[in-house]
């Protein structure tokens, strides 16, 4: 049975956002929230809870490259995260996001150059790759 997954690559001026379904395994990258020192729109949040209706939603942690949290960055994501939980009662895991920003810039620069490599851009395709590694990972 498919289900649907949201994802979001949390940053504290811009949230990226993919859509997926675990049938496939593949995700698509919606439009990225803008976020006021990480606080975003939580009404934007909400529509697309309500326009996806997704049975999850994935959040990128961010690790550095030994798999430690970073100070500055990792207890946002995970406030994001259970408030995600707590306002909508969403199911919500964290999947770790090592390396998304950058395969997200190259698979973008392969498919438009530098025209493609807009922040809201990069954002939703790291998204896009957090999501589909977090499917990688169900089917090992």
């Amino acid at each position: 049975m498919s289900q649907t997954i949201l994802a979001f690559d949390y940053g504290t001026r811009s949230i990226g956002v993919a859509v997926g379904q675990t049938l496939t395994g593949t995700a698509t990258p919606l439009s990225a929230l803008k976020a006021k020192d990480g606080i975003p729109q939580w009404e934007q949040i909400e529509a697309l809870l309500k326009e996806w209706q997704p049975n999850l939603v994935v959040v990128g942690l961010p690790l550095d490259m030994e798999g430690n949290e970073l100070e500055a960055i990792t207890p946002r994501a995970k406030k994001f995260a259970n408030r995600l939980h707590g306002r909508f009662g969403c199911q919500v895991e964290l999947h770790d996001e090592r390396l998304s920003t950058r395969e997200a810039k190259s698979d973008l620069f392969e498919r438009g150059g530098y025209r493609a490599l807009s922040k809201g851009n990069i954002d939703s395709q790291s998204a896009v790759v957090i999501l589909e590694s977090w499917f990688e990972r169900q089917y090992d």
